[in-house]
């Protein structure tokens, strides 16, 4: 039964793609990064967010080669800690700060769906790098999340009351990028940024997640996304 599941999820997954790859043509354009509008009001790309040199090479690029597949998309710069939320034809919806896995690296642990989240050590509490395919969901205490990687139990979502010692809310409006990782893996973003910017774009939909990886050039990512979906 589980097997039917994943293979029907799976099967949907492809159909939104060849749907939006479709209708990229007249979902899509091809705007240039001076055009991108922000929350409405226009802004000169991602400079005004202070994005690193990696997310906006990314953003190109995804813009360039319609990579999203007229799909709502996301940008996260795990260098910077930031998640920069686009619509389908590129207009920059909103950016923010966001906590990631406690430790660096751009792989998940081998195996990570079949392990209890008690059970992963420090070291293996990563953010992975790569190219996702994004679908809205619940977690099992129901509260509405946009799942990255459901088989890993990655997603995006809100930041729920933890242990105060781990001071999250204060990580969150910090000056430095440098205590943002705290989470097992997930992306976390403030309860406000959620709400008005990641429920509305991604919230009732499919999306494209790209997380860049911090141990590897970011080049090398999209180089190997673009054959892939050759």
């Amino acid at each position: 039964m589980l097997l039917k599941g994943k293979l029907l999820h799976a099967s949907i997954v492809q159909m939104a793609l060849l749907v939006g790859a479709a209708l990229a043509p007249l979902l899509s354009v091809a705007a240039p990064a001076g055009a991108l509008e922000s929350m409405g009001s226009h802004a000169s790309g991602l400079a005004l967010e202070a994005a690193s040199d990696d997310a906006q090479y990314a953003l190109q690029w995804i813009v360039g080669q319609g990579d999203n597949q007229g799909l709502p998309f996301v940008i996260v710069d795990k260098k910077g800690a930031r998640i920069f939320v686009f619509a389908a034809d590129g207009r920059l919806r909103g950016a923010s700060a966001a906590l990631l896995g406690l430790t660096p690296g751009d792989h998940s642990v081998p195996g990570i769906e079949q392990r209890s989240v008690a059970s992963l050590r420090m070291d293996e509490r990563t953010t992975p790098a790569g190219r996702f395919v994004s679908e809205p969901g619940h977690n099992l205490q129901g509260e509405a999340i946009v799942w990255i990687d459901y088989a890993a139990r990655l997603a995006i979502h809100r930041l729920r009351p933890a242990d105060p010692k781990e001071r999250r809310a204060e990580r969150l409006v910090s000056a430095t990028p440098d205590d943002n990782r705290i989470s097992v893996g997930c992306v976390v973003v403030p309860v406000d940024f959620y709400d008005a910017v990641v429920a509305p774009v991604l919230g009732k939909s499919y999306g494209v997640v790209y997380v860049l990886p911090e141990t590897q050039p970011v080049q090398r990512l999209l180089g190997a996304t673009a054959l892939s979906l050759r």
